[in-house]
């Protein structure tokens, strides 16, 4: 199971990844993103952050290179929770749109077992980081 979310940034991929590879820094998503608790360097491997006081979260990669970051969500709401999810992995992963200069963001995730809901629950949120994402730099 899993969500696949994407979306073409009117900006660089440069641009784009140096807003997405910090995990604790979601102030281009305020309409969907209320509060952050943070903890850790917000771009190393095993930072973690709260959002919205409902999803515990911790960064598992970052890849300047391939501009791709991965995170686990350890708990959250009932449909991601602990007892309901297991293996949740998030990916981002921005590409450059040669053509006009533009990016190409994908938001995909996966979980291992469990996760009744889970689609229903995380695709509407992706689709809205992503909407907000566009915005911040349209």
């Amino acid at each position: 199971m899993g969500c696949y979310n994407s979306a073409v940034i009117s900006a660089p991929a440069d641009e784009v990844w140096a807003t997405m590879r910090n995990f604790h820094d979601l102030s281009w998503a305020t309409d969907v993103i209320t509060s952050v608790e943070a903890d850790g360097e917000p771009t190393q491997p095993g930072a973690k952050r709260v959002l919205n006081g409902a999803f515990s979260e911790t960064l598992l990669t970052v890849d300047d290179e391939s501009r791709t970051l991965q995170y686990s969500i350890d708990d959250g709401p009932d449909a991601v929770s602990r007892e309901n999810v297991q293996g949740y992995i998030g990916k981002v992963q921005v590409f450059p749109v040669t053509a006009d200069n533009t990016a190409f963001v994908l938001w995909s995730s996966s979980w291992v077992s469990g996760g009744e809901g889970a689609q229903e629950l995380c695709d509407p949120i992706y689709r809205a980081l992503l909407a907000s994402l566009a915005a911040h730099h349209a």
